[in-house]
């Protein structure tokens, strides 16, 4: 999941969905939501109830691989993202195509309603998509703070991607500088960054939760049509994943779409078959070895 919040296009709640612990982390993120909501009110007995509700032992380790990959991955993915943008579209263009499938595959019923969800939706975001912005020059405290809100909402929705809306905002090379670099100011900033998110995680978790409880089909619907816009910024030609550098070295936005030339065919495609074939074998295998409670389906995912 860390690995995947880092590339613009593709989303840590995408993997989420995949391995079946999707509808399980978001029960958890909205169980510490009651807790952080608790402290605000000052509560503290009801907030130290609601902590032993937190199945920590399945989110400490999942956040910590998530830490480790953000510090150990931010630089050599970025790079990638650089030197090789077409391979690299190419291998999360077949992530997300069998994560459309995988999610298909949840949906307790199919009708001409879910259908339309998803057509509306990946149209809609295939659009707004197009949409950047240049990087911001030495963003505020309140900048972070923002992007960090904004940004942690999209992370765990599959098919939307926290790292493409700080793209969005402009923030994408200042966010994951501070991760690289890591000097005084940037820890702060981070620590801002970091504040952000967990305020924006505990509203935006409870009304999501609400949604899959309430409208389970018609959000899967929503989440699929979301991860087939994505498709926008994930074709690999002519830039690949929405990154290119700029002639000074900066990480901007580039979203246009063309046909390959037809010696630049065969890498990216054979990674996104062989992604897409390490996805739906991934989903049919993880409920097997290790079977999670808080499913989204009726059928073992």
């Amino acid at each position: 999941m860390g690995a995947a919040d880092i590339v613009p296009g593709v989303s840590g709640g995408t993997v989420a969905l995949v391995f079946g612990i999707y509808e399980r982390l978001l029960d958890n993120i909205r169980r510490c939501a009651k807790v952080v909501g608790s402290v605000l009110r000052l509560d503290i007995a009801a907030a130290r109830r609601h902590l032993f509700d937190v199945e920590w032992g399945f989110l400490i380790p999942l956040g910590a691989g998530v830490a480790v990959a953000l510090g150990a991955l931010a630089s050599v993915i970025q790079g990638l993202l650089e030197t090789r943008p077409e391979e690299m579209a190419g291998l999360f263009f077949g992530l997300v195509a069998g994560s459309i499938v995988v999610a298909w595959s949840l949906l307790r019923h199919r009708s001409a309603v879910e259908l339309a969800i998803m057509a509306g939706v990946g149209a809609i975001t295939f659009f707004l998509l197009g949409f950047q912005s240049g990087p911001v020059a030495e963003p505020s405290t309140l900048a972070f703070f923002g992007a960090g809100a904004i940004a942690i909402c999209a992370m765990i929705l599959p098919g939307i991607s926290g790292s493409f809306l700080l793209l969005m905002m402009g923030m994408y090379t200042a966010v994951l500088g501070a991760v690289h670099d890591r000097s005084g100011a940037d820890l702060v900033n981070l620590g801002v960054f970091f504040i952000g998110a967990v305020v924006g995680i505990t509203v935006f978790s409870t009304a999501l939760g609400w949604l899959l409880d309430n409208y389970h089909d018609r959000l899967l619907a929503v989440l699929i049509g979301l991860m087939v816009g994505s498709f926008r910024v994930l074709w690999p030609w002519p830039n690949g994943v929405g990154i290119i550098s700029d002639v000074e070295g900066e990480s901007v936005s580039g979203t246009g779409l063309a046909l390959p030339a037809a010696d630049g065919v065969l890498g990216p495609m054979a990674l996104a078959v062989i992604a897409f074939a390490v996805v739906v074998g991934v989903s049919w295998l993880a409920p097997r070895v290790e079977p999670a409670p808080g499913v989204l389906s009726d059928t073992g995912h």
